[in-house]
């Protein structure tokens, strides 16, 4: 649960609604994925810049999990 515990900190530390955070990890053999939710009033904070603050949470979460040779992604929906 790493990977899980480390995303919830950071993005509750830039999001204004963090008790709407949910995050859904899946696993496999060599890859992680970790679904990430967040309210439409911060999806702003997210996608800002193309994208820029979801791409450095990737980068950061690939970095970590590379050390332990398995792959990892991040993929952001927006609360229904």
């Amino acid at each position: 649960m790493q990977e899980v515990d480390f995303l919830q900190y950071v993005v509750e530390n830039i999001v204004e609604h963090p008790d709407q955070i949910q995050i859904e990890k899946k696993d496999d053999e060599l890859w992680t994925l970790l679904t990430l939710q967040v309210h439409l009033d911060d999806m702003w904070i997210i996608i800002w810049k193309k994208w820029s603050t979801v791409n450095a949470l990737r980068s950061i979460l690939r970095l970590q999990w590379m050390k332990i040779g398995k792959k990892i992604t991040l993929k952001v929906l927006e609360h229904e």
